[in-house]
């Protein structure tokens, strides 16, 4: 999802909290409690391991869903039938499930609109007035009619006899309706445009709730901040629409012969070999053939979490090929309406796109899906395996933004499926980190602006934030960009630059994809894996960065030339004040123009508070200064240099 900061800079100028640490003393280092050992709640298990992989009998369920659905455009109403085959491969016998209903949030009465402050949120309808959440015609297991219980956005199937553990198999079937929120808490909605309405449709389908090894059921209620934990599976969906409507959705079009011209799958092979964005159905055609009556179109996708699909009579379609490594092939897709049309805005989709997915799978993991594709809709961004919603007002640089990040998320949980009910920052935090480095990548960095981190110390370690590993749900609106985004992100890039160094950073965190891909990470399995495979401790890191809100402060705390002598070298005391030590790089600019680093390594700060180095030179000092290419985000510059 994209919160529409589109850059750090922006974010720390418009955020509430900009300025300096609040007043009060901080706390002073205390290195002990920094390294103190115990950081992991257990040592490993049968399903993970003490190494960060799965453990040898790792288990996780599975949910293959076939769904039929309808549109009625006028009514804006969905009406459909999931079938579920669901698979419980745990150890444990099931008497009951338990199934998601994301719709129900727009209920009336949801806790979602409960939580809705006077000041107005994001999240929830925008106080759009309709009858919102699902209606449920049936539930039946196995053919037959079976009872349920619907607790705000969940519903509790109880199972006449036991599912067996190991293999059982529960088939159910649910028909159910629902009216579409105009704006569905940025994830969803439908926008008028001038040649018909966008429907982008998401959380349309009940959906299994997780069944793991950590919580048992994962049943928290959806209410709107956070996002969404889900198993993997095979979906079929049959979606019919308007005959004049085109759709686009999660996965492989199967039918395409029944629903495009000869000219049109013409124009899609062409594509299919192209790198250049190859046009499919250009501004010119729209409305020029207006059949009646429906149209159903069907699409599969494989090893998938979810499923979303768009639909409109007022779509462009453009299209180019993607190269995988390995030799494999994808589809960038873009489709939107003619007011978002022109190479300065929603022209440049296709392009976009492509460039995100190629650089996503050479730098860590190949894309798995056949398309990627690219809606315009009325919101700010929302990520859904081979598909994305992004603004239709987007354009230039914050279209890139948008859509590199959207497709990061193809990553950032649709490869590595992480609970974003809970950690928010496993997925938008890795997700922003990796943007920032495709940006870079992305035509000789046309969109390129390096942050300076050292200048962020107190917009990231403000008094009034949570600490990171509290869920979006369980944390203040305004702090989300900061702590599921910003932090974490920034965190990655201290982590692969300042400490760990890129080759290591990207070994351990390519191992970590992996590992993981179509499997369920906790954070102490993130954790565990950087460690084992860089071979560096870094639970101080962990603890002080994402557990809880420890400021760092460096500083040079004097520097003196032996026997005041300058051609005698000098003696230079660093010190680490705030509560989270770093490494650290202390420069020496000398009064010639040279210039000369010098490395102190974290486990200095193990049983120090300050550290004094004999630096061996017969020349006169210029100046003395620590983190001297502001990669550390220090809450007191002021003490950060010493001039001489």
């Amino acid at each position: 999802m994209n919160l529409k900061f589109p850059a750090l800079v922006s974010a720390i100028t418009v955020f509430f909290f900009s300025g300096t640490v609040s007043a009060q003393e901080a706390p002073k280092y205390d290195y002990v409690e920094a390294f103190k050992p115990f950081f992991y709640p257990q040592t490993g298990t049968e399903t993970r391991s003490a190494s960060g992989q799965p453990g040898h009998a790792y288990w996780q369920n599975s949910a293959d869903y076939h769904l039929n659905v309808s549109l009625n455009e006028s009514k804006k109403e969905i009406t459909g039938t999931a079938e579920i085959k669901y698979t419980n491969n745990s150890p444990d016998k099931l008497n009951f499930l338990w199934l998601q209903l994301d719709q129900n949030l727009f209920a009336k009465d949801s806790r979602g609109n409960a939580v809705v402050p006077l000041s107005g949120s994001r999240n929830g309808a925008h106080g759009e007035t309709f009858d919102g959440g699902y209606t449920i015609k049936s539930v039946k297991l196995d053919g037959k009619e079976v009872k349920y219980t619907i607790t705000d956005t969940r519903m509790q199937i109880d199972l006449p006899g036991e599912l067996k553990a190991r293999g059982g198999v529960a088939k159910i079937s649910i028909e159910y309706s629902f009216v579409s929120p105009e704006y569905g808490s940025d994830r969803m909605g439908v926008q008028d445009t001038k040649n018909g309405k966008i429907f982008t449709i998401a959380q349309w389908y009940p959906r299994m709730c997780v069944y793991d090894d950590v919580m048992g059921w994962n049943t928290l209620p959806y209410v709107g901040a956070s996002e969404f934990y889900l198993e993997y599976g095979d979906i079929t969906a049959n979606i019919t629409v308007p005959a004049n409507h085109y759709v686009v959705a999660s996965g492989e079009l199967l039918n395409e012969n029944e629903v495009y011209s000869k000219e049109e799958i013409s124009r899609w092979n062409q594509a299919r070999n192209s790198d250049k964005t190859v046009m499919i159905r250009p501004e010119t055609e729209i409305g020029k053939n207006k059949p009646s009556g429906t149209k159903t179109w069907k699409f599969k996708i494989t090893q998938a979490r979810d499923f979303a699909w768009a639909s409109s009579a007022g779509f462009i379609l453009d299209a180019a090929r993607i190269n995988l490594p390995n030799g494999k092939k994808s589809l960038a897709i873009s489709a939107y309406p003619v007011e978002s049309a022109g190479e300065k805005a929603w022209g440049r989709s296709t392009e976009y796109t492509k460039a995100a997915i190629e650089h996503y799978s050479n730098k860590w993991y190949g894309y798995t899906y056949p398309a990627a594709t690219n809606v315009a809709g009325n919101e700010g961004g929302m990520e859904y395996p081979g598909i994305v919603f992004c603004h239709m007002d987007s354009k230039g640089e914050d279209l890139w933004g948008v859509t590199d990040h959207e497709f990061g998320h193809n990553w950032f949980p649709m490869i590595v499926g992480s609970n974003e009910r809970l950690f928010a920052w496993m997925d938008e935090g890795f997700n922003t980190f990796i943007n920032e480095i495709s940006t870079e990548a992305f035509n000789k960095g046309e969109y390129y602006r390096k942050k300076r981190l050292g200048q962020a110390g107190n917009f990231f370690m403000n008094d009034n934030l949570e600490p990171v590993m509290v869920g979006p749900d369980n944390m203040k609106e305004r702090s989300i960009a900061a702590l599921a985004y910003y932090k974490p992100g920034a965190g990655l890039s201290i982590l692969r630059e300042s400490i760990l160094g890129p080759e290591k950073f990207d070994k351990a965190f390519r191992t970590y994809i992996d590992r993981w891909a179509f499997k369920h990470p906790t954070p102490w399995d993130f954790f565990h894996t950087m460690e084992n495979v860089s071979g560096e401790e870094l639970t101080w890191f962990w603890r002080g960065w994402f557990f809880n809100k420890w400021k760092i402060d460096q500083g040079v705390k004097s520097a003196k030339y032996i026997d005041g002598d300058f051609k005698k070298g000098a003696l230079i005391t660093v010190e680490n004040i705030g509560q989270l030590p770093m490494p650290t790089t202390v420069q020496l600019k000398f009064a010639d123009g040279t210039v000369k680093n010098v490395k102190i390594p974290i486990e200095v700060w193990k049983r120090n508070t300050e550290w004094t180095f004999k630096v061996d030179s017969d020349k006169a000092i210029k100046e003395v200064k620590v983190d001297p290419d502001s990669q550390i985000p220090d809450t007191n510059l002021n003490n950060n240099s010493l001039v001489l």
